[in-house]
């Protein structure tokens, strides 16, 4: 990853297809778009989807300190689901994660993603406090 100020781009292949930035630093703030397990163009964990969370959360960490913040500034925690039994092992890769930070969060069910290899999707954004 890397940082260019206001902005942090991982290289994943979706940010330049797309056009937008793996994250976004407005002031005190960082804004993580959603990650999910693509690493090097390849969907990892395909049919795992605590594993599929660890490694889209360990993306969106990166990018938030890469925005100058840490995993204990995460406010909010944003998590897409294509299945209902998704819910708990995403739940508690969550509580594993961020279980000392207890951030807001919200999850929810979706028909898809983009690659149907993904499982779950993950947005977080950290506050300086």
């Amino acid at each position: 990853m890397e940082s260019t100020g206001s902005r942090v781009f991982s290289g994943g292949i979706w940010e330049e297809r797309y056009g937008y930035a793996r994250a976004v630093v407005v002031g005190d703030r960082v804004i993580v778009s959603g990650c999910t397990a693509t690493v090097d163009g390849e969907v990892r964990h395909v049919t795992d989807p605590y594993q599929q969370s660890v490694t889209a959360m360990g993306i969106a960490i990166e990018a938030v300190e890469l925005g100058g913040l840490t995993r204990e500034d995460v406010v909010m925690v944003r998590y897409y689901v294509v299945e209902q039994r998704h819910f708990d092992p995403v739940g508690h890769a969550i509580a594993e994660i961020f279980g000392h930070v207890r951030p807001a969060c919200t999850g929810v069910r979706v028909a898809g993603l983009v690659d149907p290899r993904m499982l779950v999707e993950i947005e977080i954004e950290a506050l300086r406090a």
